[in-house]
């Protein structure tokens, strides 16, 4: 295990990738500042480029993780200080972190919530390295029926973990493997879902479903929105926090940061959750003084310390299974494919330049990102005074940079526009965009190891429950869906018997 390290130091400490490394942690605490934007677009944007100016897998995987992460550190910024969240992750930071800027302690608080980040990270990367090469080991027992219920029980989880709507995402999920299987079938040739149109023969572009889905749709919103600012920013003053007010935390961070790793790992949960269970959490065990959500640091702390922690987190699924932990891992899931890698276990032993490189540069990143944010948060903070005349036409126009250049077609740009209304429907209708993608990542790997499977029984379809592993995923999936259920079902029987 740590012979598997220092050979990622060797690549994650070259040069380039040091370049690299530091320049998603800077594009990433910028694209986090500014309300919108998020992971999920910064990563969105740049990865055609990347990919477009032939970095190297681990390279480019470098970058796009650093903006990653860097996106999680420059959420808190605009929820400290205009109470307006950079993420769905940063949402549970506004609580206490602005009520703090309204008290003066806007600069502490950056501090506070800088390094909370740090150690919710760091603990997460040790995790990653110790649990990843492990579940890995196991994993590669696993043949296309186990993958296939591994499939489903993403999808079960997916439903009731991610989003406030169980519904709405069950349905972007359905909608995203749909997408998924526009094109010529591989199996038999049949044209599926392509108008006639020589253009869909090859299927829907990862690349140009993101753009789309994310960046166009987001540009669409901003349009929508009047004014050029975001509100007036609270002064930043002293950032270095104080040893005290780091150890008056130390309890809600270490705990928060093994609730986010563990939240992470779990498919299509994502920072959100985590962030919210640890406030939740934090404040129950910890608020006998009624004064979280009026400015408390702990209350600043749990939050930010969970949701990076589970941002690494989601990297150990996506490595070690080939299942996205989170909406943003499944776009670096997607970058994979572009370099025609496969994630799953065998990714450690066929690829370990990408996988070593890609966790060393996480404990460099993490250190740049706490040297970035702790002396540089005023600078950052004034991000957010960007106007919009401004920020629209630059995401407009690296996004159909970025298309154009991987694709050279016209017909992509297009397509590109019409999944962009596509997302902005759905997003006005009250949609996450976040499960469509999951749906469409999953879906062609579920359909995949279904085919594979069948072939190999014979089109018997008693071999998706001919091994003990798969009897347990299957019955995994259906736990998740039914038991939530019948807790909430015998909560209001409770209820309506009390009354």
């Amino acid at each position: 295990m740590f012979d598997f390290l220092i050979h990622g130091f060797g690549v994650a400490l070259t040069p380039l990738n040091l370049m690299l490394a530091f320049a998603g942690a800077l594009l990433g605490t910028l694209f986090g500042a500014l309300p919108g934007i998020g992971p999920i677009n910064g990563i969105a944007i740049l990865m055609p480029l990347a990919y477009s100016l032939g970095l190297p897998a681990e390279s480019a995987l470098i970058l796009l993780a650093g903006i990653y992460t860097g996106a999680e550190y420059g959420g808190r910024i605009s929820s400290i200080l205009l109470n307006v969240p950079g993420d769905a992750g940063a949402v549970m930071t506004a609580l206490d972190g602005n009520p703090l800027a309204r008290k003066g302690l806007a600069g502490p608080a950056l501090g506070l919530s800088a390094v909370s980040s740090f150690v919710g990270a760091t603990l997460s990367i040790i995790g990653l390295t110790l649990f990843a090469p492990l579940l890995a080991s196991f994993a590669v027992n696993f043949g296309p029926a186990e993958y296939f219920a591994l499939m489903i029980f993403a999808f079960s989880s997916l439903s009731v973990m991610m989003g406030k709507d169980p519904i709405k995402t069950l349905i972007g999920a359905v909608l995203g493997v749909m997408l998924a299987t526009v094109g010529v079938d591989a199996g038999t040739g049949v044209m599926r879902f392509t108008g006639g149109m020589p253009e869909l023969y090859d299927g829907i572009d990862f690349v140009v479903l993101v753009i789309g889905m994310f960046a166009i749709s987001e540009i669409l919103l901003m349009l929508e929105q009047q004014g050029s600012d975001g509100g007036r920013l609270a002064p930043v003053g002293r950032v270095l926090v104080k040893m005290k007010e780091v150890l008056f935390c130390k309890g809600a961070i270490l705990r928060s940061s093994l609730f986010g790793f563990i939240i992470g790992v779990l498919p299509g949960t994502g920072a959100s959750v985590a962030s919210a269970v640890s406030y939740t959490t934090e404040k129950r065990l910890s608020d006998r003084e009624g004064t979280f959500g009026e400015g408390d640091m702990r209350g600043l702390a749990a939050p930010e310390a969970a949701n990076n922690a589970s941002a690494v987190g989601s990297f150990v699924p996506m490595l070690t299974l080939g299942i996205p932990g989170s909406g943003t891992t499944a776009i670096l899931l997607g970058a994979l494919m572009l370099y025609n890698i496969d994630p799953g276990p065998m990714l450690f032993s066929e690829q370990p330049r990408v996988v070593g490189g890609l966790i060393a540069s996480l404990y460099i990143g993490n250190l740049m990102l706490l040297l970035l944010n702790l002396p540089l948060a005023g600078v950052f903070a004034r991000v957010l005074t960007m106007p919009r005349w401004l920020l629209v036409p630059g995401i407009a126009l690296l996004s159909f940079v970025g298309v154009y250049q991987l694709h050279s077609d016209l017909m992509a740009i297009f397509l590109m526009l019409a999944v962009g209304i596509m997302g902005y429907v759905l997003r006005k209708f009250g949609f996450s965009l976040a499960p469509i993608v999951l749906g469409f990542v999953l879906g062609g790997l579920m359909e995949q190891n279904l085919r594979r499977a069948l072939a190999m029984s014979g089109g018997d379809y008693g071999v998706l429950f001919g091994s003990g592993l798969a009897i347990g995923l299957w019955c995994a999936a259906i736990a998740v869906v039914v038991v939530p259920l019948a807790f909430s079902s015998w909560r209001r029987l409770t209820i309506s018997a009390a009354r």
